[in-house]
């Protein structure tokens, strides 16, 4: 699973698109996944994501992804 993919999976299981910067979200299967940072880097990086990444995103409800 790549790095995108957990951060997703992350902000699937934390259910919010408002995420303090220092959260860290444990994931099933015991990895971490500064949610908070890989928000705020694929925020700032946004015109560097593929179309399907920000698909993805914009799909978990980001509006700056859509």
């Amino acid at each position: 699973m790549s790095a995108f993919e957990k951060g997703v999976a992350a902000l699937t299981q934390y259910n919010s698109v408002k995420v303090p910067r220092a959260h860290v979200e444990r994931l099933e299967d015991g990895s971490e996944v500064k949610l908070g940072v890989f928000l705020s880097n694929s925020k700032s990086r946004r015109a560097k994501l593929t179309t399907d990444k920000l698909a993805a995103l914009a799909g978990l409800g980001l509006e700056w992804a859509a």
